[in-house]
């Protein structure tokens, strides 16, 4: 019998009072500071280069994470999501570094903790930690060689021990939630299900998780070819804290997807999307003004129960996001009815 997580329940109690707000991209807030090799690289020696290895910082640099996560909590975040979207064991290999994935959750965790713990201190306001972990660059669903359909570049029992690696480092650091997000295909999904709850066994205790889809397509597929509603089902299982959507689009996209997912899934609702769509540059113009005025028309209509940012978005944007829904009411869960629900690409019931 495993023991029942106490940040489960808190998070629960507080989202059944207000909208939650969680933080916003990490990435485009690193690369404000203009850090060098040398920045992300820091006396660890290393045999590769180092520039672009977010997740490093931690080790090398702590005092950006640190800042990054102090701004998101002054703008009125609730959630720290670790800056950890890369530090698994096949993304660090392209760095070298695949031997300090424990050190890097760990220390993440750690110093998201430590200011989650401050802040709700201050106020008395809980703070919560989401270990994230990204869904790397290999994929179960497809093969890489158009000559070979059926050639796959990793097999499903080295990616549940590649993300039980990283999901046991993050939860040691102290993260609440094991965040498994930007989910483009549904069967990585399934091995990071898989990993948390061999986790979950081996120390004795829930490890709640949060799920996060990304789209590739404005027809609201994965690239596994899910719909959102058969991703839904494809998960519900692992009766996940959150389930929502991030990253691939800004709001006006998502707006559809969003209302789908907030009338079938009896959970709540965590939608980060980013800061509109980048232009010719790649950067991101959406004003935080924008961007709040856009996720405010979910919460006006019931859909939502967290909100936050991704790519582009800045402190500035959880700001005003924070402000926009304050005294708004969460979303309501739905009532949904006992039918048998089973997901191929798209969604199938079964009368009963």
């Amino acid at each position: 019998m495993l023991t029942p997580s106490q940040a489960r329940a808190d998070f629960i109690a507080q989202a059944a009072q207000r909208i939650l707000i969680t933080d916003g991209a990490f990435g485009t807030e690193i690369q404000n500071w203009k850090l060098a090799e040398a920045d992300y690289a820091g006396t660890l020696g290393l045999s590769k280069d180092q520039k672009g290895n977010n997740d490093i910082l931690a080790l090398t640099k702590p005092e950006v994470p640190e800042a990054i996560h102090r701004a998101y909590f002054e703008a009125g975040a609730d959630i720290a999501e670790t800056n950890t979207f890369s530090a698994n064991r096949i993304s660090q290999a392209d760095y070298g570094a695949e031997h300090l994935v424990r050190e890097i959750n760990v220390e993440s965790a750690k110093l998201a903790r430590r200011l989650a713990d401050e802040y709700a201190a201050r106020d008395g306001r809980p703070r919560f930690v989401a270990g994230a972990i990204g869904p790397t660059n290999k994929t179960l669903s497809l093969s890489p060689d158009v000559n070979d359909p059926g050639f796959r570049e990793i097999d499903w029992d080295t990616l549940v021990d590649v993300y039980k690696e990283q999901a046991a480092a993050l939860v040691e650091g102290g993260a609440d939630f094991i965040l498994i997000e930007t989910v483009f295909d549904t069967l990585n999904a399934k091995a990071g299900i898989m990993a948390v709850r061999q986790l979950e066994q081996e120390i004795g205790r829930e490890v709640p998780i949060m799920l996060s889809m990304t789209l590739t397509d404005l027809s609201g597929r994965n690239l596994s070819g899910h719909t959102v509603e058969a991703f839904w089902y494809a998960v519900r299982h692992a009766k996940p804290v959150t389930i929502g959507l991030n990253c691939s689009f800004g709001a006006t996209q998502l707006r559809p997807h969003v209302r789908t997912l907030a009338e079938n899934a009896d959970t709540l609702i965590m939608v980060y999307p980013n800061a509109g769509l980048p232009n010719e540059l790649g950067a991101y113009d959406e004003l935080p003004e924008t961007t709040a005025g856009l996720v405010k028309e979910w919460a006006d209509h019931g859909q939502v129960n967290v909100l936050g940012g991704c790519c582009g978005s800045t402190p500035a944007h959880i700001a005003a996001m924070a402000k926009a829904v304050a005294g708004l009411a969460p979303r309501a869960l739905p009532q949904v009815e006992t039918v048998t629900r089973l997901a191929g690409l798209e969604p199938f019931l079964m009368a009963g």
